[in-house]
C-alpha cells in the first residue's frame, strides 16, 4: 500500500514547517490545503502560538480547517472564519507557582510570562527581552505583572527565558531536574514553554481524531521541533521537513523538502493524486 493511501488527516506544525522562513505561506501551500480540503483530507495546525497569531495566518491564505494551539492547551474551530475556542486546558494557580518557583531556583535569574486563550501578561523583565516575532506582540503592548501568576483567565501556557542562557541549555537543565505539574517543551523560540500536566500537540490531536472517528493510522503529522515529537510518535506517518532538528529526522517515517521549497505542500498534493479526487 503507497504510504499516502488511507490518509484522513494531515496536521501539521507551523513555524519552520509549513511556514516559510519569513513565516509566510506560500500560494503554493494555501492551494494545496484548499485542494486536500475538498478532496475530503482535513487540515490540522498543529502550534506552540497562539489565538491571535494563529487567526492572522488563517485570514492570509483562506484557511478554514481546526487549531490546535499553546501546545495543545487550546482548540480553535476556524470554520467560519473566525477563531472560536472550542477547548482549553488550563495549568492551576497553585501548579503554575510551584513550576515557576522550582525553575527559578534551578536557574537564578530567569523571568517568567503567564499566557491565557486571549491574554498575556509579563514580568517587566521578561517583557524587557522580546522582540514583537517572539509572541507576535509587542514588548510595549504587553500587560506587565511584578508578581506571576496574574491572569484574570485561565492560565494555558507559561513561558520562561534567561538574559544569558540559551532556551534550548534551559530546556535541557529544566528537563534533567525535573519539574512537577507541568509538560516541559521547546518550540525552538527563544523562551521554554510549559503546558497543563499531560498536555500535548499528541493530546489535543487524539482527542480531535476520537471526535471526528480517525484512528492514529489514518493520520499523517508533519514537525521540526522537540514539540512535534509526540503527535510525531502517536500518528501513524511521521514527517519532517528536511530543516528539522537531528532528532525529529530520527524519526521521521519520510524526510520531506525543506520549509522553505514547500514540503507540506507537496506531500498534500501527492494526497489528493492519491485520492482520485
Amino acid at each position: 500500500m503507497s504510504e499516502v493511501t488511507g490518509i484522513r488527516l494531515l496536521a501539521t506544525d507551523l513555524d519552520g514547517t509549513l511556514l516559510r522562513s519569513d513565516r509566510s505561506i506560500s500560494r503554493r501551500t494555501a492551494a494545496a490545503m484548499s485542494a486536500a480540503a475538498l478532496a475530503g483530507i482535513e487540515i490540522v495546525w498543529a502550534t506552540a502560538r497562539a489565538r491571535h497569531s494563529v487567526h492572522e495566518l488563517a485570514l492570509e491564505c483562506g484557511f478554514r480547517g481546526k487549531a490546535i494551539c499553546a501546545n495543545g492547551a487550546v482548540v480553535l474551530d476556524l470554520a467560519d472564519g473566525t477563531p472560536v475556542i472550542t477547548a482549553t486546558t488550563s495549568i492551576t494557580t497553585a501548579a503554575a507557582t510551584t513550576a515557576m518557583g522550582r525553575v527559578r531556583t534551578l536557574m537564578p535569574g530567569v523571568v517568567f510570562a503567564n499566557v491565557g486563550p486571549t491574554s498575556f501578561v509579563a514580568e517587566p523583565e521578561y517583557a524587557a527581552l522580546c522582540e514583537f516575532a517572539d509572541h507576535h506582540r509587542h514588548p510595549h503592548e504587553m500587560s506587565l505583572s511584578e508578581l506571576l501568576p496574574a491572569l484574570e483567565e485561565p492560565m494555558v501556557k507559561i513561558v520562561v527565558r534567561h538574559p544569558e542562557v540559551s532556551s534550548a541549555e534551559l530546556y535541557r537543565a529544566a528537563v534533567a531536574a525535573g519539574v512537577d505539574g507541568v509538560e516541559l517543551t521547546h518550540s525552538g523560540a527563544p523562551y521554554v514553554e510549559m503546558a497543563p500536566s499531560g498536555v500535548s500537540k499528541a493530546s489535543a490531536l487524539a482527542e480531535l481524531c476520537a471526535a471526528d472517528g480517525i484512528e492514529a493510522h489514518e493520520v499523517a503529522v508533519v514537525g521540526d521541533g522537540i514539540n512535534d515529537i509526540p503527535m510525531l510518535s502517536w500518528a501513524g506517518t511521521a514527517l519532517c521537513p528536511s530543516n528539522a532538528l537531528p532528532e525529529v529526522v530520527s524519526l521521521a517515517d519520510r524526510v520531506l523538502a525543506g520549509n522553505d521549497d514547500d514540503g507540506v505542500a507537496r506531500y498534500l498534493e501527492e494526497l489528493v493524486a492519491a485520492s482520485g479526487r
